[in-house]
């Protein structure tokens, strides 16, 4: 099955309506650093919690480097939803100098 796939320099700088940024990675890598304003729920977690993704957007599935965003983006289209795998995750993300924010005190970084 094809994954439907985008660049990071497909996603808009700001998501329009509709659309959300849907960070798949753990804990930690979250909070070592993320794009503002996407939602997190990690892979392993995302099956108890499709109540929390709209059912009508358009999600743009991340993860570090786009492996667990490519299998999630499998599983979110074959329940439903409207989903695309963004191609090199946030690695490719903050190497184009896209936004990163964290949580904590150190500057935010992709782990």
């Amino acid at each position: 099955m094809t994954v439907p796939t985008v660049q990071v320099s497909d996603v808009p700088g700001e998501l329009p309506e509709g659309a959300v940024l849907l960070d798949v990675r753990e804990d930690d890598e979250w909070a070592a650093g993320h794009a503002p304003g996407a939602l997190h729920v990690p892979m392993s977690e995302i099956a108890s919690r499709l109540d929390e993704l709209p059912p009508d957007a358009e999600l743009f599935v991340i993860c570090r480097s786009g492996g667990r965003s490519a299998r999630v983006t499998q599983f979110l289209n074959a329940n439903g939803w409207d989903a695309v795998n963004v191609d090199g995750g946030m690695s490719h993300w903050a190497a184009t100098g896209r936004p990163l924010v964290g949580e904590g005190d150190t500057a935010p970084e992709v782990l």
